[in-house]
């Protein structure tokens, strides 16, 4: 990991958000959280379902307004009143969770060009940039002429994807990218994307369900729970927290659990193991296996 700790690509200062606010419906979704998201890395953000990590996650477009609190991206507050949000969110790239609700043009081509002719970019540069997006994402070219609404859910999310990618943002963030892929998309997406973090050296966030996904990829993981940031740290300590993780409603990575039965067994190879490679190095490093 290249963890840039001089360098804060994105901070939320004590921001807060409450849905239909002042009705009997209302929801406070993001209690007072502050966050700093550093360069050089990806960081993941984890969390039972109604957490508020969707609605953390959109405040770093403007999508969502805080109540409280202040955004920070390149050091600037985005609701400034000198600032356009539409600047910001050429900076922060969003990709949702439903992409079909983030294709909207004629072909699939058109749609990744879209942020980009927004910039002001045209021709062979906007036609270059879109070619790169698409084979980034791994779109098959002949789906590029096609409409967005007659491709299968896996290519319209690496469609939406590509959109965003072709705006080159310095943050880039997304809402469960690997949802509804099959395991070898699965890791052929987060790769590329894990790729694509180091070749750029631009930060990345990850929101994800899946603790086998942000453990291989993120260097670094937020956990939310009831609208709190309330463990923030290097991937293999807040895995670690393993009986505190469970006790908010999610869960370790497999081979953290083998771990933990190992330690039963007395074979201790530590609390903090949380991918196939990392145990198999404690398991050489304490024990002399493999050897």
């Amino acid at each position: 990991m290249n963890l840039n700790t001089e360098k804060c690509a994105a901070e939320f200062r004590g921001v807060s958000f409450t849905y239909n606010k002042g009705i009997a419906y209302e929801k406070k979704a993001v209690r007072s959280v502050s966050l700093k998201i550093y360069g050089g890395c990806v960081t993941g953000l984890i969390g039972s379902t109604g957490s508020g990590k969707s609605t953390l996650i959109k405040m770093l477009n403007g999508l969502v307004k805080p109540d409280e609190g202040e955004v920070i991206v390149d050091g600037t507050n985005i609701w400034d009143k000198k600032v356009k949000i539409r600047d910001v969110r050429f900076k922060v790239g969003l990709v949702m969770q439903y992409p079909e609700y983030q294709l909207f043009d004629e072909t699939v081509s058109e749609d990744i060009a879209f942020g980009p002719k927004n910039m002001g970019i045209s021709g062979d540069e906007l036609k270059r940039r879109v070619a790169e997006a698409a084979k980034f994402s791994g779109l098959d070219p002949d789906l590029l002429e096609k409409s967005p609404f007659d491709i299968s859910g896996g290519q319209k999310r690496r469609a939406a994807l590509a959109g965003v990618i072709a705006m080159t943002p310095s943050l880039l963030v997304l809402d469960e990218p690997a949802a509804g892929l099959d395991p070898a998309g699965r890791r052929e997406i987060l790769g590329r994307i894990k790729n694509y973090q180091r070749e750029s050296g631009n930060s990345v966030v990850i929101v994800s369900h899946s603790m086998e996904d942000v453990a291989k990829y993120c260097d670094r993981l937020a956990v939310m729970n009831k609208g709190e940031i309330v463990l923030y740290d290097e991937t293999d300590r807040v895995f670690s927290h393993g009986e505190e993780l469970r006790d908010m409603g999610l869960d370790v990575p497999e081979i953290t659990k083998v771990a933990e039965e190992l330690a039963r067994l007395g074979v201790d190879v530590g609390n903090d193991v949380y991918t196939v490679k990392y145990a198999a190095e404690r398991l050489i490093e304490k024990y002399g296996l493999g050897k």
